[in-house]
């Protein structure tokens, strides 16, 4: 058996979710869940980083990929914020135990709010890293111009440039109609968000994807009195240099502590 090898959770719809999880026999510490962003999975850098230090520090750890995504099943194109946060909410109910902090890259940190909104009494921490809520409707739909809005109503879907993606390793950068028709059913930005944990957001001042100041704004609407905001003036999008890394370690350790 390959020890690399994802663990497999079958869905109803016949789709399945491919995710690795560190379980220590002594669970006296919240257990922690990496969500990744749009396009990426769960061996990037940041997901990998945060599991070898959970297991030096005896935390449960659980990277998954959603649906259309790395290892898992599903088509890419068929998914959405909606499908993805469900995807999130089967893996948290079905495998984890116990509290859990949220970790949540780009659009990880839209789907860790939407998640700890339907599941209050199990989050119990939230860490956003270069959070992206609401990144469908403003920073794409509000961004195109109305021949490429045109061709999404009409054919589905759009693809941007490469130079265009918030993932500079993506080949492309698949736009879907469902991408931005259910993206506005989960919009957050425009109330307050009823979540009270702690809540820690990392942004890097040199973002050109996500702006940094959607932290501060999200920050705003979030109804705890338990959020501190950080920006890092050399951080770009992905957060993954060792300056980046080290900061997310730090911040993890004080969340932890914290809960």
């Amino acid at each position: 058996m390959n020890a690399n090898a994802p663990t497999i959770l079958p869905l109803p719809d016949g789709t399945h979710i491919a995710y690795h999880r560190f379980a220590p026999a002594a669970k006296e510490k919240p257990g922690v869940m990496f969500l990744g962003g749009y396009l990426s999975d769960m061996q990037g850098s940041k997901a990998t980083f945060l599991e070898a230090r959970c297991r030096e520090w005896n935390v449960p750890y659980l990277r998954m990929d959603y649906t259309g995504h790395g290892q898992s099943g599903g088509k890419f194109e068929e998914g959405s914020i909606g499908r993805w946060a469900k995807d999130v909410l089967s893996v948290l109910d079905q495998i984890t135990e116990g509290p859990q902090i949220l970790v949540g890259s780009s659009m990880g940190g839209w789907i860790m709010l939407l998640t700890a909104r339907a599941r209050r009494e199990r989050i119990c921490g939230l860490l956003g890293i270069a959070s992206a809520p609401d990144f469908t409707e403003h920073l794409i739909w509000d961004q195109l111009t109305e021949t490429q809005r045109q061709t999404i109503l009409q054919d589905g879907y759009y693809v941007l440039p490469q130079e265009n993606c918030h993932d500079p390793d993506a080949m492309d950068f698949p736009i879907t109609r469902t991408l931005i028709e259910d993206g506005r059913k989960h919009l957050l930005l425009d109330r307050p968000i009823p979540l009270t944990c702690p809540v820690r957001l990392l942004h890097g001042m040199q973002d050109t994807d996500v702006p940094w100041h959607i932290s501060t704004r999200l920050a705003g609407q979030l109804e705890s009195t338990r959020v501190t905001v950080t920006l890092q003036k050399t951080g770009d999008h992905r957060m993954s240099t060792p300056e980046s890394l080290a900061l997310l370690e730090r911040e993890l350790l004080a969340l932890l502590a914290e809960v």
